[in-house]
């Protein structure tokens, strides 16, 4: 087990899938619109709102997706006894 220099106040918890899709959504539609800006600057049109959905449901998977492979791994190895309330 690695060490964590994030030490929380309340203790080891699951990471919310919600919370994470939601980041992941704004991330996604910074970064479609930083694209879409970028090609219109350069001349180029297209169907940003298709971009913008698009790239917002990728990453909202994506980090969804990587918080629950996170509380799995959590839950068998870090937590995987005497922790069962967290469940």
């Amino acid at each position: 087990m690695l060490p964590s220099f994030y030490a929380s106040a309340d203790g080891a918890r699951p990471w919310s899938l919600t919370w994470a899709a939601a980041y992941g959504a704004g991330i996604g539609v910074l970064a479609a619109l930083v694209k879409v800006f970028a090609l219109h600057l350069r001349g180029a049109a297209g169907a940003p709102i298709w971009e913008i959905a698009g790239a917002a449901l990728a990453f909202a998977l994506l980090c969804a997706g990587a918080a629950a492979l996170r509380n799995f791994l959590a839950r068998r190895l870090i937590w995987p006894q005497g922790d069962n309330a967290r469940r």
